[in-house]
């Protein structure tokens, strides 16, 4: 969408920014009958599909617009070496597009891994359930037991932090981008 041209790019831009305008909840029922039908409720592949396609739009709009940032230059450069659209895509694009990669894929692990909702509506069986479901369930059933709070926040906390750490050049690469020129 960011660097070809084709009769219904405007369209398909639009229709990306009114679905982020939809809220999850306006489309549950249908999405937990699709997933009854499909046979994924109670599935940790019925909590992924949905989630998924949640965010899609939002990750098609960040990267497409951090991809449109690319100068054309580089673009032409690749086509005068002999790549196809194929290989400038993989050899170009693709390693200047990291720190994007990288920023969608932290705001979209943080936003699925916390949404409480969707793992209550899509899955009954506590084996298959997210450990955010755990907060929820410590707070309600055992009030104020602080000790018990602080584990379940911390074996809650654990996995982000962990994957911080692991994207944190990335991530810190994609949000300074393009605030240094030089």
């Amino acid at each position: 969408m960011a660097r070809m041209n084709f009769k219904l790019r405007s369209v398909l831009q639009t229709l990306l920014i009114a679905s982020l305008l939809i809220p999850a909840f306006a489309t549950i029922v249908p999405v937990y009958r699709m997933m009854i039908q499909l046979g994924l409720v109670n599935t940790h592949l019925g909590l992924i599909i949905p989630q998924t396609a949640g965010n899609l739009p939002f990750a098609i709009l960040v990267i497409s617009g951090y991809m449109a940032t690319i100068p054309r230059e580089l673009e032409e450069a690749s086509v005068i070496d002999g790549c196809n659209r194929w290989k400038m895509f993989t050899r170009v694009f693709l390693p200047i597009s990291l720190p994007a990669f990288g920023t969608v894929a932290t705001f979209v692990f943080l936003w699925s891994y916390n949404d409480l909702f969707s793992s209550l509506v899509f899955v009954e069986h506590e084996s298959v359930r997210p450990i955010v479901v755990l907060l929820s369930q410590v707070s309600s059933q055992y009030g104020t037991d602080y000790g018990l709070m602080t584990a379940a926040i911390t074996m809650t906390v654990v996995p982000v932090v962990i994957f911080y750490l692991l994207a944190q050049n990335t991530f810190e690469k994609g949000a300074t981008a393009g605030s240094v020129k030089g």
